[in-house]
Parts: structure tokens; sequence; C-alpha cells
């Protein structure tokens, strides 16, 4: 039987830690078919970006029309967007072919807090694609990009959950993870009118590269399958947790979350049998 379809609308990661890479290991993790539309191609290692190339705003509207019309998408998730005529380019195509559930993970800001998006393109995640999301999904950094709201305390992750659903979605997740102030890592979930907290450990670990785009896919994943909301979410808080329990290092630099550990069998799978004694 064919399985959930889930579609990533996401940069590719050339050192495979983050990016579409990460989506599309964590869609297959969680048993779904994943498709992608490619936004933009990043020259990336452990260590950090050194470049990257925008991939036309058409092109990547092509490549949304052209697997929703033929294999289908039953729930898709956006993550680097690049550009606001690529946000634009992105709304327009999911309208066209009927797209949702949406997952709006709002790529603005690096591992270091720095703003990756221009001015345009953040107005452009606000007006153009908040509103037609189903969830979206913004660590502290990119909360504070978008509302101007420096988040020390839950008080302050509730303020925000206020403000970032003013823009539309339908749901808001604002993840928890740099709070560091907090000895656990709460993400907070908003529609509007109830709050609910997600809690889960925080761990003295170094490699959490992917950890967004890991968490929004499994989100996604669920939703393709038929979950609520709210189910997807608490599902793919859980999924996180055990990913960055099972983190590893890669390169020199900061190594990513691992869906891996939903294949047990996976290390032993190609590992060369112990030798036979021969018989004489």
């Amino acid at each position: 039987m064919t399985p959930p379809r889930a579609l990533t609308i996401a940069g590719s990661d050339s050192g495979g830690g983050a990016g579409l890479q990460a989506d599309l290991r964590t869609f297959f993790a969680c048993g779904v078919h994943g498709m992608t539309a490619v936004t933009a191609v990043t020259v990336q290692n452990s260590v950090g970006v050194s470049g990257y190339t925008v991939i036309p705003p058409e092109v990547v509207a092509a490549q949304i029309r052209a697997v929703a019309t033929d294999i289908g998408v039953q729930a898709a998730k956006t993550g680097m967007l690049a550009t606001a005529e690529t946000i634009a380019a992105v709304a327009a195509a999911v309208d066209e072919v009927h797209i949702g559930p949406l997952v709006v993970d709002p790529v603005a800001a690096s591992m270091h807090g720095d703003q990756l998006l221009r001015d345009e393109a953040l107005d452009a995640l606000k007006t153009l694609l908040f509103p037609r999301a189903t969830l979206i999904t913004p660590n502290l950094d990119e909360v504070r990009l978008l509302t101007g709201i420096d988040v020390t305390d839950r008080a302050g992750q509730r303020e925000a959950a206020r403000a970032l659903h003013a823009f539309g979605p339908e749901w808001v997740l604002v993840k928890g993870g740099h709070l560091w102030t907090d000895p656990s890592c709460v993400d907070l979930l908003y529609d509007g009118s109830e709050f609910v907290e997600l809690d889960g450990p925080r761990f003295d670990v170094r490699h959490t590269h992917g950890s967004g785009d890991t968490l929004a896919s499994v989100v996604t994943s669920a939703l393709a399958k038929g979950n609520t909301l709210p189910d997807a979410v608490r599902a793919a808080k859980a999924f996180i947790v055990e990913s960055v329990r099972h983190a590893y290092p890669l390169g020199a630099g900061v190594g990513p979350v691992s869906p891996l550990w939903r294949l047990p069998d996976a290390a032993a799978f190609l590992t060369p049998p112990a030798a036979t004694p021969a018989r004489g």
C-alpha cells in the first residue's frame, strides 16, 4: 500500500544535518513517503554555512505543483524560504493546489540568534504564510525577530504566543529550547484560547543541529497520518526528546539530533557478521 505522503518546502543542507535532508530522514523514520520542493542550496558543513544559492521562485512553485497534482500531498511543511519572492510563490502554489495541513517552521535565525531573513521576507512570512498555516513553530530567537518580544520566562512565552497567533495561524508552538534559565525544556502550544505546556528534559548536549526541522517534520508526518494537531505535537515532543538524547558528533562543529533511534536495527543491518571458524 502507498504510505502517507508529506512534502517539505525547504533548503538543502550539504552536511545532511538540517534542512530537507533532516526532513526526509524524519519522514522515513515516521513511516511517511517524503517529497521535496527545494528552495535553496547551501554550502554547509558542521562548522557553518559559507554560501547559498536561491532557487528561482517559479521553480519552487513548479515543484509544489508537480508533486501535488500527481502524487498528492497529505501534509506539508516549510523550512528555509530565503526571500520574500519565494514566500509569495509558495503561498500562491499552496492555494492553487489546495495543500493542507501546513506546518510553517519560520527559519529566520541562525543557531547563534543572527537574523537570516531580510525584513521584507519576515513581513512576507507574517502576512502571506502565517495566515495559511495550521501550525507555526518558532524558536525564541525567531520569536524576537517576528514580534520584538524577548522571552525570558514562561510568562513571556505566553505573551509571545498571543502575539504570534494574531498573525493568523490556527495554532502556535513557541519552543522553549533556548530558554536557558528554565531547568526544563517547555514548548507552549496555543490555539487562541487555550495554552498547553509540553514539558521535557533539558539535556547537556552540544549537538542539536536540525532539531527544529526534525520536530516540525514529525508534526507533519503525524498530520499526514490523520492525527489531530494536539496529538501530532505531543508525538513530536516525545520524538525530539529521544532525537536529542541520541544526538551524535559530526565533523569539527555541531552534530545533528538523530531520528535514527527509531530504527534500532539500523546499526547492525550492514555490520559484517562475526567470522566463522574454518573447519578442517
